[in-house]
C-alpha cells in the first residue's frame, strides 16, 4: 500500500490548501476574517479527510471520509468563486493557478472515491 503522500489526489489537495494559505496573507483584514478563515478550513479539510479515510479499515469507512473530502472540496470551490467575484483574488496568475488545481483535483477525487468500491 502506498503512503498517503504518494497519492496524486492527496498531493493536489495539499497543493491547493497551501496555495490558499499563502494567498491569504495578501488579503485585507475584512477578507481574511470572513472568507479567509472559511476557505482555509475547508481546503485543509480535503486532505485531512482523505488521510483519515485512508487510515480506516473497511471500504465503507474509507468511502465515508472520502465523501466528506469531496464536500470540503465543493465548499472550497464556493469560497474561491466568491473571492474572485469580490476581487479578493485578482491577479490572472493566481486565478489560473487555482483553476488548474481545482480542474485537476475534482476528477481525481471522484475517481479515487469510485475506486474505493473496487
Amino acid at each position: 500500500m502506498k503512503e498517503i503522500y504518494e497519492l496524486d489526489v492527496y498531493r493536489l489537495s495539499e497543493e491547493l490548501s497551501d496555495l490558499i494559505w499563502y494567498a491569504y496573507d495578501n488579503w485585507s483584514q475584512k477578507s481574511q476574517h470572513t472568507i479567509g478563515h472559511q476557505v482555509i478550513r475547508s481546503a485543509d479539510s480535503i486532505a485531512a479527510n482523505i488521510s483519515e479515510g485512508y487510515g480506516r479499515y473497511t471500504s465503507a469507512d474509507r468511502k465515508k471520509f472520502y465523501l466528506y473530502a469531496r464536500g470540503s472540496f465543493e465548499e472550497t470551490k464556493c469560497w474561491l468563486r466568491k473571492a474572485i467575484r469580490r476581487k479578493i483574488i485578482v491577479t490572472e496568475k493566481e486565478i489560473v493557478q487555482f483553476k488548474k488545481l481545482v480542474d485537476e483535483l475534482g476528477p481525481k477525487l471522484n475517481a479515487f472515491i469510485r475506486s474505493t468500491d473496487a
